[in-house]
Formats: C-alpha cells, structure tokens, sequence
C-alpha cells in the first residue's frame, strides 16, 4: 500500500525513478545526496520504498529504548553500541562501531549522509567509505536530482582504492541539481579530472 501510494505521488508530481539497483542487494552502504532540504528526505525515503530497499539509519543507542525505539524502530532507526567489549579496551570509534553492525547482520542496507548538514560543505565525511570497506560491502549512490526530477539508486561503487573511488563519487554528484544549488557541494579534494576517471563503457 506504501509503496503504490509513493508511486502515485512521484508519477502526479511528474518524478521518476532510477533503479539502478544491483540485483539481489542485501548489503550496503548508500550515500544519500544532495541534502539541502527536507524535501530531499522525502523523495530519498520514498525512493527507497518503491525499490523495497529496507534501509537502516544508525541512532545513539539511547533513543532505541523503550518507548522511543516503538517509533523509531518502525522507521528503520538501528543503534550503534561504541561501549568497549572489555573492560580494558578502548571505546570503538564510529566507523569501527558501524563496521560491527554489518558483522552482526546478514542483511543491512545503511543510509548515511557524507554531507554532515544542510549547509554547504566543500568537505565530505569519509567514513561512509571506510564503513563499506571494513565490511567488504559496496557503496550505492543514492540521489535526489531536481532538475530531472529522478530519485534513486545511480550507481554502485565497489571499494578498492580510496583516492580513485571518491573522485568517482564526485564524479557523479557534479552532475546532479539540489533542491538549493547554492548550498551543495561534492568534495573539493577529491574533483576528478578526465584523465582520474575510469574508461566509460565502448571507451
């Protein structure tokens, strides 16, 4: 029922779908961008519900307790433990933290937002990739692009080297429109040249 309502919303506002999803994902990290908007929440979680991707946002452990986690479970909210195994250990760090989720699980499909807020940021947080790279799973592109009116899955990166792979990712979000151009950005460091990028297919 969700689902057809979000189709007849996106066919009635004259929006499409990018379905560029590999087959059979069960596990991944998708960038969710740009983010300048709330708007781009609902077309990113609605996107998402017509490809029945099961997404999962992380949550300070706290807010998974009861009687929170009633609601924010439901939207896909999973918490992140960063308490040390042992006593004597130190406290994991986000990525490491993150990175055990994807252990514990078989299936996990985890939205992240490199972009940090709504402002503009000429630097992205990297840890999305180091995420997807200590759990061996792939990066799916996720994007809301105003100007063509398209939301979706765009492309799929599979880690391997870092340099090389982000300036892939800013690649593609160069070429996407944000609801607010003015305050969406891809990483400034990491801007490919032609020369940086991989060979398009027939090349």
């Amino acid at each position: 029922m969700l689902r057809a309502l979000c189709r007849f919303i996106f066919w009635l506002n004259g929006w499409k779908i990018d379905q560029n999803v590999p087959p059979e994902l069960k596990r991944c990290i998708v960038v969710a961008a740009p983010h300048t908007s709330n708007w781009d929440y609902w077309y990113t979680m609605a996107s998402f519900t017509i490809l029945r991707l099961r997404i999962k946002v992380t949550i300070k452990e706290e807010w998974m307790r009861f009687p929170f986690n009633l609601v924010i479970a439901p939207l896909g909210g999973i918490a992140v433990n960063r308490k040390p195994k042992q006593a004597n250990e130190a406290r994991p760090s986000l990525t490491e933290a993150m990175v055990d989720l994807f252990k514990q699980r078989k299936e996990l499909i985890l939205v992240v937002t490199p972009e940090g807020s709504r402002s503009r940021r000429e630097k992205w947080k990297t840890g999305f990739y180091h995420i997807a790279q200590g759990a061996d799973v792939p990066i799916c592109l996720g994007y809301v692009d105003y100007k063509t009116k398209t939301a979706g899955i765009g492309k799929t990166i599979y880690p391997t080297d870092f340099d090389q792979d982000m300036r892939e990712i800013m690649a593609f979000y160069q070429n996407i429109t944000a609801l607010f151009p003015n305050k969406f950005s891809i990483d400034t460091e990491f801007v490919p040249t032609a020369s940086q990028l991989p060979p398009q297919e027939g090349e």
